[in-house]
């Protein structure tokens, strides 16, 4: 539904109630009134009314808060998803309906000089003024969810939803009972069509997987999508290559299958783990970076990113092949490796939280973490290779010595609590201890 719809649809079963309920309840109930004098009903309705233009315009500078704060406080990208917030727009249409309603009933106070006011059409008023006292204060409570924290367990509980959505193509091969083994897409020989986006540039936003197989199975073709979710297409770029099973050509609904890729202005979490891991990321090094520097909030974002990655670990990335009701694969589509993830997710981080020994810190102890939930020897050394390339980072920092040492410490909270041996201090007889491989180098 579209957010512009909410408002529109309060305010139309408003002016509908005041057109019939009014001309009802004088038509079935000319004497049910109350006794408040005409003169103090309208004085009533008219301060009804007026305060609701004035609550309306206090809703739209709090959306204006929100837009502007999110903006510049984590990520430009984040401020359609704030000021999309369904409740913010039921709060306006209550209050637009409450304005509405008051105007028709003053309409009817002291018609044709009866010197009375409706009765029910008040009461109606007063309870939409009590709905329009309660959305009000839900919306300003809502603010509360523009504190980092909650705006990081939104965006990862996103991404938490995308892979473990029933439809989703990030699952285990057990859990996705349409996935089959195909051949590799260099064997299928050269294709016989290509679809090409037109156009002004659109991300893909979400793949209709059943479609795609069914109008491929339905003409006995092979699709090979050239792109993936969260591709940004622009013109002529190549949408899904058609390879025929049989050698030769046969048509399929073009307009169906151009329709099952869907494409929008910006990405979106639909089915899209990486965009929240490109959220959060952004967040991270937004406060890594000298204006702002919070390297508390990269320890935050790094806690949500360390468990969709742990997630992540248990599943089969790479790309996939989408078989038919026969068996035979249908469809091919790209997928990040685990080696992509790890980039997405480390890569400006490390970059720019080089000189903080606490994010340095948290980056290890998420590294230490995956390479026990890292299943495949190939994954686990990626995170050995993450690993080896985050020490040769803090040996190339600005960090003196004891800052290094402290910099390879594991420790979930950044700065808090050490989880490998602490290196003893000057002075100490005591020899200090070689570090495991997790722990990584003591010294320099």
């Amino acid at each position: 539904m579209r957010l512009w719809l909410i408002p529109t649809s309060y305010t139309a079963a408003s002016v509908a109630a005041a057109t019939v309920v009014p001309r009802l309840e004088q038509a079935w109930a000319p004497g049910l009134i109350h006794g408040m004098s005409a003169a103090s009903a309208t004085a009533f309705l008219s301060a009804t009314a007026s305060g609701m233009l004035a609550m309306t315009a206090i809703v739209f500078s709090i959306a204006f808060v929100m837009v502007q704060f999110s903006a510049v406080a984590y990520s430009p990208r984040l401020v359609l998803w704030f000021a999309s917030r369904p409740g913010l727009y039921h709060a306006l249409g209550v209050f637009m309906a409450t304005f509405a309603y008051a105007m028709a009933a003053m309409m009817w106070t002291d018609r044709s000089g009866s010197g009375s006011a409706p009765l029910i059409s008040t009461l109606l008023v007063i309870a939409l003024l009590i709905a329009s006292m309660l959305a009000f204060v839900l919306l300003v409570q809502s603010l509360s969810g523009l504190q980092i924290t909650e705006v990081l367990c939104l965006i990862g509980d996103r991404g938490r939803d995308v892979l473990a959505a029933p439809s989703s193509v990030y699952r285990a091969p057990s859990r996705l009972k349409d996935r089959c083994a195909g051949p590799p897409v260099a064997d299928l020989g050269p294709p016989v069509r290509t679809l090409l986006h037109e156009g002004s540039p659109r991300s893909i936003t979400e793949l209709d997987v059943r479609t795609l197989v069914e109008r491929a199975e339905a003409a006995d073709l092979v699709f090979v999508l050239a792109c993936g979710v969260g591709d940004t297409l622009v013109e002529e770029s190549p949408i899904l290559h058609v390879h025929a099973r049989g050698g030769q050509a046969t048509d399929f609904d073009e307009r169906a299958v151009r329709a099952a890729v869907r494409l929008g202005r910006e990405r979106t979490f639909d089915q899209d783990p990486k965009w929240a891991l490109r959220l959060l990321v952004d967040i991270a090094i937004k406060a890594l970076s000298p204006a702002i520097n919070d390297p508390t909030t990269a320890v935050q974002a790094l806690d949500q990113i360390d468990d969709l990655l742990r997630r992540m670990a248990r599943l089969d990335l790479e790309s996939v092949w989408v078989g038919g009701a026969d068996g035979a694969p249908r469809l091919f589509i790209p997928l990040p490796s685990w080696n992509d993830m790890l980039a997405l997710s480390f890569d400006e981080i490390r970059q720019f939280g080089a000189t903080s020994v606490q994010v340095m810190r948290r980056l290890r102890a998420a590294l230490v973490g995956l390479q026990d939930v890292a299943t495949a020897p190939e994954r686990r050394d990626a995170v050995d290779g993450y690993l080896d390339h985050l020490d040769q980072n803090i040996r190339k920092s600005v960090l003196d010595t004891q800052d290094r040492i402290t910099a390879r410490q594991i420790d979930l909270q950044g700065l808090g609590l050490t989880r490998s041996p602490k290196p003893p201090g000057p002075g100490t007889a005591r020899p200090k201890a070689r570090p495991s491989a997790r722990e990584g180098p003591s010294g320099a």
